[in-house]
């Protein structure tokens, strides 16, 4: 009865401890996007922001969309050649690269990269008292911090999914050609006649949804960091579990709701 009633509070403990997070980072997220109608609005901080979160991840995004490609390509003719298909590959290609691969790998490639360093820089402000010195100057933490953050991670994103998904249909295009023999000119139509405006727009919305909680999270848990050097690390890691899996779970909430039947 004992070991009974002890689950029953762990499990009331955990939702506890899940509903109140939730309801935190949700306030945290409706305070950021306030911030955005509200003046002043820091343009330097956002630059800076959108240089960090897209020029510098593009690399790194670039050559995940390119081999990514390259990959489906291969995997798509090891099964289709059993079935005689191999003429569907441009087909799968393009649409595994515009509808998922283009928006998660980069959502995912720049969670690790972008997150984290979010999460370290304003945790460490938070633990050196830097945000409470912002607050001294009258410059509002969340307008300094938070919200150019967030708007660069909404415009950035897209941006780099638009790179990924042509590098990503290159990938396949470059496999399929010279290790697979596809005529060139045939593998272009059939990749032109598979592309829909529908799927790639779809991928920009997952896109900017992605953006959003990436940098939603890095600034959150940054933000909240305590214990100093140990508590920054804490939070580092926090910000980087979180974002990936929101970015997978709310890629299969937003698929569902486009292409559900």
């Amino acid at each position: 009865m004992n070991t009974l009633l002890d689950l029953v509070a762990l499990l009331g403990r955990t939702v506890f401890v899940v509903t109140r997070g939730a309801g935190s980072i949700a306030l945290f997220a409706l305070e950021g996007v306030s911030c955005f109608f509200r003046p002043p609005f820091y343009w330097r901080v956002f630059l800076q922001s959108l240089t960090d979160t897209g020029f510098l991840s593009l690399p790194v995004v670039a050559l995940t969309a390119l081999f990514s490609g390259g990959v489906i390509a291969l995997q798509s003719y090891t099964g289709f050649a059993q079935y005689h298909a191999q003429s569907a590959i441009a087909n799968i290609v393009v649409l595994a690269v515009t509808r998922e691969l283009g928006p998660v790998m980069a959502g995912l490639m720049v969670a690790g990269r972008v997150g984290a360093a979010m999460a370290a820089q304003i945790g460490t402000m938070r633990v050196t008292d830097q945000i409470d010195a912002l607050t001294t100057l009258r410059t509002h933490p969340m307008k300094y911090l938070v919200a150019p953050r967030l708007a660069a991670g909404v415009i950035a994103l897209p941006l780099l999914v638009v790179v990924a998904d042509i590098l990503g249909v290159a990938g396949g295009f470059t496999v399929a050609t010279v290790k697979l023999g596809f005529a060139p000119d045939n593998y272009i139509a059939a990749t032109m006649n598979a592309l829909k405006t529908e799927d790639v727009m779809v991928g920009l919305v997952k896109a900017t949804v992605f953006g959003f909680l990436i940098t939603l999270m890095g600034c959150y848990y940054g933000y909240t960091s305590r214990g100093g050097a140990e508590g920054v690390g804490s939070a580092t890691t926090s910000a980087v579990v979180s974002a990936s899996i929101l970015v997978l779970a709310f890629d299969y909430l937003l698929t569902d709701l486009f292409f559900a039947q």
